[in-house]
């Protein structure tokens, strides 16, 4: 947590008037109800952490405002996964040589092969020929997210999403704003989230595919992973996830279907 997402928060709840214990309560609780439960869950443990900073720095004297808020509860409804179908229609409608069609088709593959955040993804950087300025190694068939803390994580990539990133990075030569530092290209410059956001809902539009957002991406990796047999360990270094718990939440959506699939062609009694 830093500064400007203190400030950020403060602004956004008008927590700046808060004065005692009871007052900061009865606000937290409300604001907790007025949003999703996961938005809830996140804002509780970024206030945990806020009070608990003051309290540490003396700034906040007594005892915890939020001892005693109650920690909402997160329901678990699994994300659905893509189908295989869902996947070539938003394949087939970047088919195309523009720019446009290009990159949104290597965006979609990178997803599709990775799981990768939004986040990790838009922050990617490139450079044609200084490889401490880029964070894609189409050689090793690689890119390389960064981190907190300046940490660096390298991703791999398959066969089709390397291609795919090659022939945007051809069209990315031509573009008028080839010498920004940042991997991805709009009309108006870097390629920022929400400009990913609206061209995952446009392509959706175009391919008759409902609910299409990066995270359904991060759970259908997942799940494609752990059905084709890989490993949960490395589903974890892939994806990012520090825990099993965490990888595995992202594949629970399937998981009877999974373990239907695996009986089948295990099936114990069988054996007999």
């Amino acid at each position: 947590m830093d500064a400007d997402a203190i400030r950020r928060f403060l602004l956004a709840t008008r927590a700046g008037c808060w004065i005692d214990d009871d007052e900061v309560r009865t606000r937290c609780e409300c604001g907790l109800n007025a949003t999703s439960p996961g938005n809830a869950h996140k804002h509780y443990r970024n206030l945990r952490a806020f009070f608990g900073w003051l309290i540490k720095e003396q700034e906040l004297l007594g005892p915890h405002p939020m001892a005693a808020v109650v920690e909402p509860e997160v329901p678990d409804n699994p994300e659905d996964v893509f189908t295989d179908d869902e996947l070539r229609a938003l394949v087939k409608v970047c088919d195309g040589a523009t720019f446009e069609s290009r990159r949104d088709l290597a965006i979609i593959r990178i997803f599709m092969d990775t799981g990768m955040r939004a986040g990790g993804l838009t922050g990617l950087r490139y450079h044609p020929t200084d490889p401490d300025l880029s964070d894609v190694d189409l050689g090793g068939k690689q890119l390389t997210i960064h981190l907190k803390g300046g940490r660096t994580r390298r991703i791999p990539l398959g066969a089709k999403a390397a291609a795919a990133l090659d022939r945007y990075l051809r069209a990315r030569a031509r573009h008028k704003d080839f010498a920004e530092p940042w991997l991805w290209l709009s009309v108006k410059g870097r390629f920022t989230q929400s400009g990913v956001r609206q061209m995952l809902e446009r392509r959706a539009k175009e391919a008759g595919v409902h609910n299409v957002h990066p995270h359904r991406f991060r759970h259908t990796f997942v799940d494609d992973w752990l059905e084709s047999g890989g490993t949960v360990q490395d589903v974890m270094e892939v994806g990012g996830w520090k825990s099993a718990q965490a990888a595995l939440r992202y594949g629970r959506a399937a998981d009877e279907r999974r373990a239907h699939t695996a009986h089948a062609r295990l099936s114990p009694g069988d054996r007999i």
